[in-house]
Formats: C-alpha cells, sequence, structure tokens
C-alpha cells in the first residue's frame, strides 16, 4: 500500500502518503520440502512417461522455476556451448518476460544432462527448434505441459510413492527442487555461494541463502563436535 501511495504522490493524485509511518511485521511458517538427490531420483524413477522424468530432471538439475522450463524451446537449448538459455516464462498462456533483470540470462548444461534431453529429443514428436522441449502432447505440441496437473496428478503421487512424507494442503511441486539443488549445493557440496547464486540467476546472493538454504543438521552437529574438541572435551564426562 505505501508503494502505491508513493506512485500516487508521484503523479500528483495525492497531498502525503497516509500510510508512511505504519509498520507491519509479516512472518510465516512456510519451510520447504528439501530432497536430498537420491530421494530425488526415486521420484524420477517413480514417474511413468518420459517427458515427465526428464522435465524433473532438468527442473533438478538446473533449478528454473517452473514458468521458466515450461517456456524452453529446443532452440535454448545450445548443446555446444553446454548451456541452456532462460530469457522468458510462460504466464497466462503466453510467453512473458523473466522474473526479474538477473533472471534473464543462462545456466549450465552438464554432459549428463545433455544426454538425457539428447534421448528425449529423440523420442518427442515436438523437436523443431520453435517446439516446446516439455510439450502438452494433448494439445499436440502447441503449449507446454500444464503444471498444475501434472503436479497434482503425478509429481506428488511419485513423491508420496518414494516416501516423501506430505501432508494434506502443505505446498509440494517443482519449486521444491529448486530449493533442494540450491541447499544441497551449498550445505553439502559445499560449492561457493557465488556460483550457486549464478546457477539460481538472483541478483542479491543473501536472498538466495535466506530463502533457498535451510540449516543442515549433520552439518551443525558436526560443528558442534568441532568446538567441543576444541574445548579439550573429547568423550570425557565433566567432572
Amino acid at each position: 500500500m505505501s508503494r502505491i501511495y508513493k506512485v500516487g504522490r508521484l503523479h500528483g493524485r495525492l497531498v502525503k502518503n497516509p500510510v508512511e509511518h505504519v509498520q507491519t511485521r509479516c512472518a510465516s511458517d512456510y519451510r520447504a520440502i528439501v530432497l536430498a538427490p537420491e530421494q530425488t531420483l526415486s521420484i524420477i524413477n517413480a514417474l511413468h512417461a518420459v517427458l515427465h522424468r526428464t522435465l524433473v530432471l532438468t527442473c533438478a538439475a538446473t533449478a528454473l522455476r517452473s514458468s521458466e522450463i515450461l517456456a524452453l524451446r529446443w532452440a535454448d537449448i545450445r548443446w555446444l556451448d553446454q548451456r541452456i538459455r532462460v530469457s522468458k516464462r510462460w504466464a497466462e498462456g503466453k510467453d512473458g518476460k523473466t522474473k526479474t533483470e538477473a533472471s534473464d540470462g543462462y545456466v549450465p548444461l552438464h554432459p549428463i544432462l545433455a544426454s538425457h534431453l539428447h534421448a528425449w529429443h529423440r523420442e518427442t514428436p515436438y523437436g523443431a527448434d520453435e517446439n516446446f522441449v516439455f510439450p502438452s502432447l494433448r494439445s499436440e505440441g502447441k503449449v507446454p505441459l500444464s503444471p498444475c496437473p501434472f503436479v497434482a496428478d503425478h509429481l506428488r503421487k511419485a513423491a508420496r510413492d518414494s516416501g516423501i512424507v506430505i501432508q494434506d494442503g502443505q505446498r509440494f511441486g517443482l519449486h521444491n527442487l529448486r530449493h533442494s539443488l540450491s541447499n544441497w549445493l551449498v550445505n553439502k557440496a559445499k560449492v561457493e555461494p557465488k556460483t550457486v547464486q549464478g546457477m539460481l540467476r538472483h541478483s542479491r546472493i543473501q536472498t538466495m541463502l535466506d530463502l533457498y538454504t535451510q540449516q543442515d543438521n549433520d552439518e551443525a552437529r558436526a560443528a558442534q563436535g568441532q568446538f567441543l574438541r576444541a574445548l579439550g572435551m573429547g568423550s570425557q564426562l565433566i567432572q
């Protein structure tokens, strides 16, 4: 609201901003379900269609947003450059601009991922440069796969079949794969946060660290052990 009033003042519609000094707190109890690589693999193996398996693998390995991955055409797969061009997103049934300026760029294409995309490229009936990489087969490739039915009918079921606990009403979808990759790269693989920031295409590294990584209990426990050993405690009890 403050922003709206500011714009109103800028255009001479208002004399002052009535909410300028209003302070609010916004707290959320949302905590994304973060998957380990073996859990992601189990979900992929539980999916029956090659289209679905390749979609989830690509999303898991690139951290693309669902709107970005659905907007991909085969021309965006730069095989020789070993990277994927991200220049738009699919929203409200049409192409649109990426979420932010920083989102417009490239993500890496490792040979392993490229081999799976090549296999799908050979199988899909819509393999021309202008065709969607992940098309709606029901719509004869004219639009990309619809994310909501896919998540509801396939992804959530595959996750539950793989032992992932998803409470009724709890959010779980392709975006969890983005959280999972970021969390694993930073906490487990010890990849430089700046590199992970580039993969997620965030303008600020703090956004990636605050929103897309969670405290790693194993790492926290190991760090606590390091401190205790530094105290000279070892395994002996305090006398």
